[in-house]
């Protein structure tokens, strides 16, 4: 027999793994859409973050690319159901092309975020947003989320949470940009 405190565990996160983690600042709970700051059509806010090598990324230094910005942390169940597609539908498929993907680790640092990459056999850069600075121009909670940016600094998509559909509609946003001169 179940009891209630493991029931309602559970539940929580079958819930999780349907939409996406919240890790909101505590109140009540919006809505994925209500969290998010950004709108496709828009410029994407730029930032500079630095990369688990120590180097720094600045999105504006890509311009002329086309940008897959990918949020997530490490204790997301979501974010890491999406890992392995991201290395194989994503990174594999687009990484020689004129194409830039970074994942960010929101509230993370190096120490716990290099595992979780050198796990997925991950490539492509993560970056460190350990303050929540450049995720704060972007949206409020919930985690994965997905930027697609296209060549002149434009969002082109955006997703939260992470279930296949939209997934797939993210990559079909990433061939048709790089298609785009």
């Amino acid at each position: 027999m179940f009891r209630r405190p493991t029931v309602v565990v559970f539940l929580f996160a079958i819930c999780s793994l349907a939409v996406g983690c919240s890790g909101g600042r505590g109140g009540d709970t919006p809505t994925p859409e209500e969290t998010t700051l950004t709108r496709v059509g828009q410029t994407a806010p730029d930032f500079t973050l630095p990369n688990l090598d120590a180097t720094e990324f600045t999105l504006s230094d890509a311009r002329g690319k086309v940008v897959l910005i990918n949020w997530f942390a490490t204790w997301c169940p979501p974010c890491q159901k999406e890992m392995a597609h991201l290395r194989e539908q994503v990174w594999e498929r687009f990484a020689d092309r004129d194409f830039v993907m970074v994942s960010i680790a929101r509230e993370e640092d190096s120490d716990v975020v290099a595992p979780f990459a050198g796990k997925y056999e991950a490539e492509w850069p993560f970056l460190l947003d350990v303050e929540r600075k450049a995720y704060s121009h972007y949206a409020e909670a919930y985690i994965p989320r997905n930027h697609v940016v296209d060549r002149d600094g434009k969002i082109i998509f955006q997703s939260e949470g992470f279930e296949q559909a939209d997934f797939d509609k993210m990559i079909e946003a990433i061939n048709t940009a790089l298609a785009t001169p």
